[in-house]
């Protein structure tokens, strides 16, 4: 029998998981969560019923653990991790290798819309900390907010971003039709989480995606 049909819209690998980002991550989690240090990969197919397959073929064959599966009507997510970098990078190869599909085949990133907003009113900060899943922003502070296409971008922005600066991770939000981030700190950082990102999203290869 041969493999369904899919369009494969991210595929992305997470080789060492941040602090925060490892929280919103488990924040979200249903399955498995997964642990600081540890590496992830994050798929995004459409239809949404395929990533059943997906996590079929990925647990099958490889050794990771499932931290989310989310199955909406147009896209599915899967996210997966492990110890072990290279059975988080044989779990990507399974999925390629069974639908016969190239990493490249992915639709490429797109930055949707991305703000800098300094020195947040203290009313902005509250309304902001009270709908937030992850740390408080507070008055003063920075805040930086990035929607994203595919949405699984969203997890490797915040993993960059938090390499790269010292930042706080407000939300996270990586499956459905778009991606959303927002984190927290001084100008400086921010800047620089912002320049990491774009560049880390930049540098990722995938198909022409103009939007709409």
């Amino acid at each position: 029998m041969s493999a369904p049909t899919i369009e494969l819209r991210a595929l992305v690998y997470l080789d060492r998981l941040q602090p925060e980002t490892t929280a919103m991550l488990a924040t979200g989690s249903r399955g498995f969560m997964p642990l600081e240090g540890q590496a992830s990969l994050i798929v995004e197919v459409s239809p949404g019923m395929s990533i059943n397959v997906v996590t079929d073929v990925v647990l099958k064959q490889t050794d990771v653990a499932p931290g989310a599966q989310i199955v909406e009507r147009d896209y599915g997510s899967l996210e997966v991790h492990a110890e072990d970098q290279g059975m988080v990078q044989a779990a990507r190869d399974a999925i390629l290798g069974y639908y016969g599909i190239k990493e490249e085949d992915r639709l490429a990133p797109r930055i949707v819309s991305e703000q800098i907003i300094t020195g947040l009113d203290n009313h902005q900060s509250i309304i902001i900390s009270r709908l937030r899943y992850g740390s408080m922003i507070v008055a003063n502070e920075t805040l930086y907010v990035l929607e994203c296409h595919p949405a699984g971008y969203a997890a490797y922005a915040c993993n960059e971003a938090e390499k790269a600066a010292t930042i706080r991770v407000v939300d996270l939000q990586y499956f459905g039709a778009f991606g959303r981030l927002q984190l927290a700190g001084n100008e400086e950082n921010i800047n620089q989480a912002s320049a990491a990102i774009r560049h880390a999203l930049g540098n990722v290869s995938g198909r022409p995606n103009p939007g709409k």
